[in-house]
């Protein structure tokens, strides 16, 4: 979440050799104008992977070396140490800068969302969650008894066997679009998988036929956003909601967001922080990556505004709706994605709508769609441009695909470079996977 400034300090830094530290953190000092008379205070956190207690520790040695302060968290989630990071810039004003504040603020307001009496009447709902044998699982066992009346949480690839996102995880349902191993799964149940460091959520289920259906990041923004619109036009107000994608988001999303909504969708690259800040632009601003990496972001005057209805309120529907926005606008970490968050917002919208998970996914169907990368001698070679979609360079390329695109109904493709390795990323979807030769068996 660096500011692209800092990403170019941080990239001369890491590429420094020892001796030239001292130089290169001058340079740092300067170029930024950093005062040196100001506290500098360094919040620290680390997951479960053997490499990070050693890491944390090096971490504190060169905020000591520096003369500066320092807070370790230990054992916590990305999104947690986030959260602190951001209580603390705002004086505890987001909530309080601990552990337990953030379990606190997040159970309230979803045993507040959950107890309404327009609930659905299943009394007691549970969930099969896989924690990619990641952190997500200690602080999620951490977390379950202030959530137990509201919600019932069946923890697998804790950690206490498996390997660390190995056969498991967000990325491994997404990717390979089948359940994780190590999950017992039945029909229609519902489950979901977190990454690694807790920051990416999806859902999925099998139907009675033994089915797999993955409900990703779109499909998360989708239900999440109709939630939101559905609230302001209960309480009346005119909130703007904004919805920010990638260039990887299903086209039956944006179509479905955009003409069924009518709800503002718009593209930035691939990244959390350029959705991030994008998303900064709106009253709510919702912003999903088809991973399931993503948070909602209300603007301080929406936030105002909203907690100022919840109170001020007459009418029993709209104050009922107001202080049903209120909570989930708590309920949210709107520092940075966090699946444990997500999930209890999702659960909450679910319980709220009476909604079955076949009903949520049954919103819109995806197109089929197909990714791939292909290792290249210099990635480089491609530029891109309008959010990754298009190529400028090498000349022909784009050409080339546009034709391609040009033969199948609803058809969209892209190529574009990793920013960190020499492959290539490619994404096509079009109305069927059938084409002149068959079935696709990519």
């Amino acid at each position: 979440m660096l500011a692209p400034s800092w990403e170019e300090h941080a990239t001369s830094l890491a590429n420094a050799e020892e001796q030239d530290l001292p130089g290169v953190l001058m340079d740092i000092i300067v170029k930024a104008a950093v005062d040196l008379q100001q506290d500098a205070f360094v919040v620290i956190g680390r997951d479960t992977r053997l490499s990070s207690e050693k890491l944390s520790q090096s971490v504190i040695d060169g905020v000591t070396v520096l003369e500066g302060q320092f807070h370790d968290y230990g054992l916590v989630t990305t999104p947690q140490l986030h959260y602190m990071v951001y209580c603390r810039n705002t004086s505890g004003q987001y909530g309080e800068a601990t552990v337990e504040g953030y379990y606190q603020k997040l159970s309230k307001a979803f045993m507040e969302l959950t107890k309404q009496p327009f609930c659905s009447e299943e009394e007691y709902r549970s969930l099969k969650v896989d924690c990619a044998n990641g952190i997500g699982a200690l602080k999620l066992k951490e977390m379950e008894h202030y959530i137990s009346q509201g919600l019932s949480v069946q923890l697998f690839n804790d950690g206490t066997k498996g390997k660390l996102n190995h056969l498991c995880g967000a990325d491994f349902v997404k990717s390979h679009q089948k359940p994780p191993q190590g999950i017992e799964m039945k029909s229609n149940e519902r489950c979901c998988s977190f990454d690694g460091d807790a920051d990416r959520i999806v859902y999925y289920y099998l139907d009675v036929d033994g089915h797999f259906h993955l409900i990703d990041g779109d499909k998360i923004a989708t239900l999440i956003s109709r939630f939101l619109k559905e609230l302001l036009l209960e309480i009346g107000e005119s909130l703007n909601i904004g919805v920010v994608q990638t260039a990887y988001a299903n086209g039956s999303s944006t179509r479905y967001l955009e003409e069924v909504m009518k709800v503002p969708v718009y593209c930035t690259k691939t990244g959390v922080k350029h959705l991030h800040h994008k998303a900064q632009e709106f009253d709510i601003g919702v912003y999903f990556e088809a991973n399931g990496h993503g948070t909602v972001l209300f603007s301080k005057a929406a936030e105002t505004k909203i907690r100022q209805l919840a109170k001020e309120l007459e009418d029993e529907k709209r104050k009922a709706a107001a202080k049903t926005l209120e909570n989930i606008l708590d309920l949210f970490n709107q520092t940075a994605g966090d699946a444990i968050s997500d999930m209890l917002v999702i659960e909450a919208i679910l319980t709220l709508k009476d909604l079955t998970i076949q009903q949520w996914d049954a919103l819109y169907t995806d197109l089929p769609n197909r990714q791939l990368k292909v290792k290249v001698a210099d990635r480089q070679v491609i530029s891109t441009t309008d959010a990754e979609r298009q190529v400028v360079t090498p000349p022909g390329l784009q050409e080339a695909i546009s034709d391609l695109v040009k033969k199948h109904k609803l058809s969209r493709a892209f190529v574009r470079p990793s920013g960190t390795e020499d492959i290539v990323r490619v994404y096509a979807e079009a109305d069927s996977q059938v084409g002149e030769c068959g079935p696709c068996a990519c």
